[in-house]
């Protein structure tokens, strides 16, 4: 990474006197490069990429977001939107106009409907505490801190997915505002193809200011982590592979491969470690079954094993994602299958002998994930098993080492992979097909035409760009 990755670009060619307009009609911030608060209004979770927007706004609303757009448009400018949390774009915007929706929080919960209203800008965890008090719970991600919005439009998949499928599964609505300036109110009724198109196919059309998203009547589960030191790995891949191939849809698990780094923000049994982790979330009517569903990994002697029940509200401590930003690259496959030859291949590339520290996580789908949905939407993929995601810390490797090591595990996957990807893993510099690649075919020309429909021109377009078909 160079310095140039977080300095501004060259004063825009914008007309200076058409931004001062749009500042005096927006409530929120307006900044341009040079201003004190360009930076920190840009900033993202990922800072592996910066966007460097010719003019960036802080949306307070709807009306905020039409105004930008409007100003976009007669500017002749592309647009990105940049969310809370984890929601930076892999495709950076050099130049354009930024809409970041931070700004715009809110959650409401109808216990009765057992749904919530999530305003753009929240992350899960203020959405989890809110749902608790009812006694339900969103199909949240493994890490609170993640945008709500953003991870459910791209798919969602977290601790509750094989029991209930994509967070995009259960999406009652949502407040868009579409290339046009208008703001929609869109439903299975109202916009069906927007509808099926935005749930899986995320910023490409348009801003979404909120959606009402279903809630599950969970309160706890039966969750945590088991760790295993590195010597053991084939041992336990092997055996969770296994394991996967026997557990009912109401356990979500993961295993991942991770090289900790020395330093004292960890606990001392993991610093300057390379382990085994293997994620549990067991959410039935009756925990009960937990204990002994688990007990086939308990019995390979983890030296670390905080597997428990405990409230959804700690849901995020099964994982334990770090909450801070971060410099990192990653790649995603989906796979057919996972058994004792994938766990050779993967070895042969992953481990203390390879050249680049990776976090390497293999997630169990399946399950409803593997079901249609009972409103269709644009996500793709779900005859797969199995989603493997790898990801390097660029503090503890170079860029021009890390990118090859990653095609070098993909390579070696290749055998097992379905040959789609999910959107929300796709992380780095990806091209056309790459984006492609998250949807099925069919899906992926649909999209193209609807597209056409609502963002001809393609303003938004720095993104996982879907073009308009021709």
């Amino acid at each position: 990474m160079t310095r140039s990755d977080h300095e501004p670009p060259t004063p825009p060619v914008v007309d200076a006197a058409a931004v001062e307009a749009l500042a005096k009609q927006v409530k929120g911030p307006v900044h341009v490069p040079g201003d004190e608060q360009y930076d920190a209004e840009r900033a993202g979770h990922q800072t592996t990429r910066w966007h460097r927007p010719d003019v960036v706004v802080g949306a307070l609303g709807p009306a905020d977001v039409r105004a930008a757009l409007a100003f976009a448009t007669e500017q002749g400018l592309p647009v990105a939107v940049q969310g809370t949390g984890h929601a930076l774009s892999a495709v950076a915007a050099q130049g354009g106009v930024l809409i970041t929706t931070s700004r715009m929080t809110g959650v409401w919960v109808n216990a009765e409907a057992g749904t919530a209203w999530v305003g753009a800008g929240m992350t899960w965890e203020r959405v989890i505490d809110e749902a608790a008090a009812a006694g339900l719970a969103p199909l949240s991600g493994s890490a609170p801190g993640v945008g709500a919005v953003s991870y459910t439009l791209g798919g969602g998949i977290g601790l509750l997915s094989r029991r209930y499928g994509f967070a995009a599964d259960h999406v009652r609505s949502l407040d868009v505002v579409t290339a046009d300036g208008t703001l929609r109110n869109v439903t299975e009724t109202s916009n069906p193809d927007l509808f099926w198109a935005l749930r899986g196919g995320r910023d490409n059309f348009g801003i979404v200011t909120g959606i009402e998203i279903d809630l599950m009547p969970i309160t706890a589960l039966y969750g945590g982590g088991l760790f295993f030191d590195i010597g053991s790995a084939a041992e336990v891949l092997t055996a969770y592979a296994n394991w996967t191939t026997t557990v009912p849809d109401e356990l979500t698990s993961s295993i991942a491969l991770i090289s900790f780094p020395d330093v004292p923000v960890l606990p001392p049994p993991l610093r300057g470690r390379y382990v085994v982790h293997v994620r549990v979330a067991y959410a039935a009517d009756n925990l009960s079954a937990g204990e002994g569903l688990v007990a086939p990994l308990r019995a390979l002697n983890p030296f670390i094993d905080t597997v428990a029940e405990i409230p959804y509200t700690q849901a995020g401590t099964i994982h334990n994602d770090p909450p801070f930003p971060g410099t990192f690259e990653s790649g995603t496959a989906l796979l057919g299958t996972f058994d004792a030859d994938v766990v050779t291949a993967l070895l042969e590339h992953v481990g203390p002998h390879a050249l680049v520290p990776h976090v390497v996580e293999v997630r169990h789908l399946g399950g409803r994930l593997s079901q249609p949905p009972a409103v269709a939407n644009a996500v793709g993929h779900r005859d797969a098993q199995y989603a493997v995601n790898v990801v390097s810390r660029l503090e503890r490797a170079e860029i021009g080492d890390v990118r090859p090591a990653h095609e070098r595990v993909f390579a070696a996957l290749a055998p097992w992979a379905t040959g789609g990807r999910t959107l929300t893993f796709l992380n780095g510099e990806n091209d056309a097909k790459d984006v492609a690649s998250a949807y099925d075919a069919k899906d992926y020309q649909r999209l193209t035409e609807i597209k056409a429909v609502y963002d001809p021109a393609n303003l938004f377009r720095l993104n996982h760009n879907i073009p308009p078909a021709s």
